[in-house]
């Protein structure tokens, strides 16, 4: 069998492609989900498809952090987005609830309750290898290496370098499972995941945290370089007619900058460092890409979507040279931003923490009421 598996005339067929980024956030992938899920409304009704539809059919590669990795995977292998809501909603004080987890700190490293639902979810057997015939889509999920202090981005791409077959510590034997939870170990919540990449060499055993400590938390622009730079061997074309960039939050909660003392600066200070690698990974895909959708950077960059010299949006007929075309769908999780979305009975405070599983249905209102107001199929150009 090809090393494509099933999936070798869609990958080996030159043709435009687009990508879907994921960000990390804990619980709040629940706002992810709710934007995943108008976008796939939207696509299907436009595609003229019926409930077999996947967003697997329409992105061509998946890529995701933390939280993101869990929705990200779950996409790779075709689950619908109702599916993985359904997953967070039932799942998710078991996987992101603070207190609960430090309640059942013993059976964390005993039975490893969130390693067992990644398990049941996607499989014990699914490893990363294209050819087993599990995914309908390209899949990178980022890791944070603790014993080698580096970012490892992972990919089923049966060409890249570390999927050489001949190699005994090649990616592509890593299980799903595994991985996912790799990606989600953050610290203080979650264990670190120790993962075996050869058995018969010790030294290729490795920690893993959380991806989302490391620079890719937004890992857009990462992907955009995975999917074109001659090192991951797949060489996409680039273009804004060729590659498609689809990038999602989990909501931007910046700090309010009020630190009234040394313990609480330092208990915000992950969370600031977070929100403001997610909005660098954000400019460097507006600067590179042409952006159709985005809410203002801030006050001197703006929203950075190209305009003619009077002001106006300029239409896709006239062409940027830009790599791709990207959009940029997230939530403001400030009050200003709830109450902009006339969720005037939400409070900031419960929705912007990472593990706030007591508001998930707040966090769904939210997800919702902002997907209504972002997603259009009119940022997407020719790619629709």
């Amino acid at each position: 069998m090809s090393k494509w598996g099933p999936l070798e005339e869609r990958y080996t067929t030159r043709r435009s492609r687009k990508i879907l980024a994921l960000d990390g956030g804990g619980i709040r992938g629940v706002i992810t989900l709710q934007f995943l899920a108008e976008l796939e409304t939207k696509l299907k009704e436009k595609l003229g498809r019926g409930d077999d539809f996947r967003l697997s059919d329409f992105y061509d590669y998946f890529g995701g952090t933390s939280t993101g990795a869990i929705i990200a995977a779950g996409l790779s292998i075709g689950m619908r987005v109702q599916e993985l809501l359904d997953f967070y909603t039932s799942k998710g004080k078991d996987m992101f609830d603070k207190n609960f987890l430090f309640k059942q700190w013993k059976a964390l490293y005993e039975s490893g309750p969130l390693l067992e639902m990644l398990k049941q979810t996607f499989g014990g057997e699914t490893d990363m290898d294209m050819a087993n015939g599990k995914f309908r889509s390209l899949l990178t999920v980022v890791t944070m290496n603790r014993s080698t202090d580096s970012p490892w981005p992972i990919s089923n791409n049966p060409d890249a370098h570390y999927n050489d077959p001949a190699r005994p510590d090649r990616n592509s034997k890593i299980k799903l499972f595994q991985l996912v939870r790799a990606s989600t170990a953050a610290p203080v919540y979650f264990p670190p995941e120790t993962l075996q990449w050869d058995p018969d060499d010790p030294s290729k055993t490795f920690v893993f945290v959380d991806g989302g400590v490391t620079p890719y938390n937004n890992p857009a622009f990462l992907l955009y370089r995975m999917a074109t730079q001659p090192a991951y061997n797949l060489n996409w074309e680039t273009g804004e007619d060729k590659l498609l960039i689809t990038s999602v939050g989990t909501g931007a909660a910046p700090s309010t900058g009020e630190y009234h003392n040394l313990v609480g600066s330092l208990k915000g200070l992950p969370s600031n460092l977070m929100y403001a690698m997610q909005v660098d990974q954000d400019i460097n895909c507006r600067t590179v890409g042409r952006c159709s959708f985005g809410a203002p950077i801030d006050k001197e960059l703006h929203d950075m979507i190209p305009m003619d010299k009077d002001g106006h949006l300029l239409p896709f007929s006239q062409p940027t040279d830009r790599h791709f075309l990207y959009m940029r769908y997230n939530a403001d999780l400030s009050q200003e931003g709830l109450n902009k979305l006339e969720l005037y009975n939400i409070s900031a405070d419960h929705v912007s923490e990472m593990d706030s599983v007591k508001y998930i249905g707040e966090l769904q209102e939210v997800g919702k009421a902002a997907a209504a107001r972002q997603v259009s199929l009119d940022h997407f150009g020719s790619f629709v």
